[in-house]
């Protein structure tokens, strides 16, 4: 399992990092405020998590 602790905050901040990407574009195709508000925070979210994953803890 030790394999996987490295994959997936990789593949979380990967995904953040499509989703800043999703939201630059959204925000400048003139898309919904709501829209673009909604994939910035699941960037930001998405971001965190990896982060947070990395970080020695219990377990």
């Amino acid at each position: 399992m030790p394999l996987m602790g490295a994959v997936l905050p990789t593949l979380l901040l990967i995904f953040a990092g499509v989703l800043v990407g999703g939201t630059l574009s959204l925000h400048r195709q003139g898309a919904p405020r709501g829209a673009v508000v909604v994939c910035g925070l699941l960037a930001v979210l998405a971001s965190v998590a990896g982060v947070l994953w990395l970080l020695p803890g219990e377990g």
